[in-house]
C-alpha cells in the first residue's frame, strides 16, 4: 500500500514528467469512479505537484492568456491501497485511470493518469490538506516530534506501539511496511504500550559536555523511534523505483525488495492488530498482544510450502498493469497477509477442503475481489480504505 515514501516518489514523478508539458482542454473522470468531477476547463495550463504524509496535492495552473480566464485550481489525492501516477499516450490508456489531464496540441497527445485499481484512492477539490492530520514525518521532522511528545497523553497511546504508528494525527505518513521495519531495527515489541516506548524519550538529552559533532555522531549511531520515523521513510525515498523508476515490471521494486529487513521477510512472525492489520517482528510481540492471536512465521521456500509461498511463485503482472502499481505481488497480497478488511477464513457453514482434493493456488479464484471497509473509532488511523489513507 502506498506510504509516505510512495506520496513523495509520486510527486517527484510528476513533477519530472510534466515538466515543460502544456496540457489543455477539460479534466475527463472515468465514469466508474465515485469521486468527484473536476471542474476545470482551460487551453493551456501546467501540472505540478508537492506531497505531505500521505496526500498528493496536484495544482493545475493556467498560463497566461489561456481561455477561459480562470484561476489555479488544486486537488488533493489520497492513493487508497493501490493508487498511483501514470503518463501515457491518449490513445493507450491505462486500465483503471480514473482521472485523466489531456496535453494540448501539437505533438501527439498525452495523458497524466490518476490509476488506482482497487478503487479506494480519493480525491478533493480546493488544495486543503485533511485537517487533523499531523506534520509530515519526511518534511516537518521537528514539528512531528514536538506533536508526539506534547500529546503522550491522548488515549491512542494506551495502545499497542504498532498500533499508535498508524494513526495520522501523530505519524502522518507512516503505514504497514514502515511500522514493521522501525520496531524491528530497534527491537521494540510491536505490542508493547505506546506511552511507555515514547515517554523516556521525553527525558532524553544528550550530555552538555558533547561537542556538536559528537552529539550528531551520537544520534546517528543510536537513533530513536522518532527518529527513525523520519530517517527510515527517507531511505526509501532515496532507492527510487516503486514504480516511478527507469525499469518497468517487477524489477521496478528490486532495491526496495533488498532492502527490506523485517516485512514479510522469511523467519520472521506476524499478528494482526485489532484493526486486522498484519504486523511483522521477531521474538515477542509484547504484553498487549491479541488473546487467542495465533502468530504465523514466514517460511523459506525450501520448506513445505502454504499459499503464501505459493503465490510468490505465480507469473509477474504484464507491463500495462504493474508498471506503476507498486504493491503487486508483495507479502500484503499473500493469503496470511490478504488486504487488511479482507478474510479468507473457512465458512463455518461450508464443510472444509481435504487437503487431497485442494487444488494449487484455488484460494485465489475465491471471488473476493473488494475487501469490506473496516469500522473505526478514528478516521485517520489506518487502515488504507479509510478516507485518510
Amino acid at each position: 500500500m502506498p506510504e509516505g515514501p510512495e506520496l513523495h516518489l509520486a510527486s517527484h514523478f510528476v513533477n519530472q514528467a510534466c515538466r515543460g508539458l502544456v496540457f489543455g482542454g477539460h479534466v475527463e473522470k472515468s465514469p466508474v469512479s465515485r469521486n468527484p468531477e473536476v471542474p476545470f476547463e482551460s487551453s493551456a495550463y501546467y501540472i505540478s505537484a508537492s506531497a505531505r504524509g500521505k496526500e498528493l496535492r496536484l495544482t493545475l495552473s493556467p498560463l497566461p492568456g489561456a481561455q477561459p480566464p480562470r484561476e489555479p485550481l488544486a486537488l488533493i489525492f489520497r492513493f487508497g491501497m493501490s493508487g498511483s501516477f501514470q503518463l501515457a499516450p491518449s490513445n493507450a490508456l491505462p486500465r483503471h485511470a480514473h482521472l485523466r489531464f489531456y496535453t494540448a496540441p501539437p505533438g501527439p497527445q498525452l495523458a497524466l493518469c490518476f490509476v488506482d485499481i482497487r478503487r479506494f484512492g480519493h480525491w478533493d477539490l480546493g488544495g486543503e490538506w485533511q485537517p487533523g492530520r499531523g506534520p509530515c514525518v519526511l518534511l516537518e521532522y521537528e514539528q512531528f516530534r514536538k506533536n508526539v511528545l506534547q500529546n503522550l497523553a491522548d488515549k491512542v497511546f494506551d495502545r499497542p506501539i504498532c498500533e499508535a504508528l498508524l494513526d495520522q494525527r501523530f505519524f502522518n505518513g507512516i503505514g504497514n511496511y514502515l511500522r514493521a521495519e522501525i520496531l524491528y531495527r530497534l527491537r521494540i515489541p510491536p505490542f508493547e504500550k505506546a506511552r511507555t516506548v515514547l515517554e523516556v524519550l521525553k527525558q532524553h538529552r544528550p550530555s552538555p559536555e558533547l561537542t556538536l559533532s559528537q552529539k550528531i555522531k551520537a544520534k546517528l549511531q543510536n537513533p530513536d523511534l522518532l527518529e527513525l520515523c523520519h530517517s527510515v521513510p527517507k531511505e526509501v525515498v532515496q532507492l527510487g523505483g516503486k514504480g516511478y523508476g527507469q525499469e518497468s515490471g517487477e524489477e521496478d521494486f528490486a532495491a526496495f525488495r533488498a532492502w527490506l529487513q523485517c516485512y514479510g521477510m522469511v523467519g520472521m512472525s506476524s499478528l494482526r492488530d485489532r484493526h486486522g492489520r498484519t504486523i511483522w517482528f521477531q521474538g515477542d510481540p509484547g504484553p498487549l498482544a491479541p488473546k487467542g492471536g495465533k502468530s504465523r512465521q514466514k517460511k523459506s521456500k525450501g520448506k513445505q510450502r502454504g499459499p503464501e509461498e505459493r503465490m510468490e511463485d505465480t507469473p509477474p503482472p504484464s507491463k500495462t498493469s504493474s508498471r506503476r502499481v507498486a504493491w503487486k505481488g508483495l507479502p500484503e497480497q499473500t493469503t496470511a497477509q490478504q488486504p487488511e478488511g479482507t478474510s479468507f477464513q473457512q465458512d463455518p457453514k461450508v464443510p472444509p477442503v481435504t487437503e487431497k482434493g485442494k487444488r494449487r493456488g484455488q484460494w485465489a479464484n475465491s471471488g473476493c475481489c473488494r475487501p469490506q471497509k473496516m469500522k473505526t473509532d478514528n478516521p485517520l488511523l489506518e487502515p488504507e480504505e479509510t478516507s485518510a489513507s
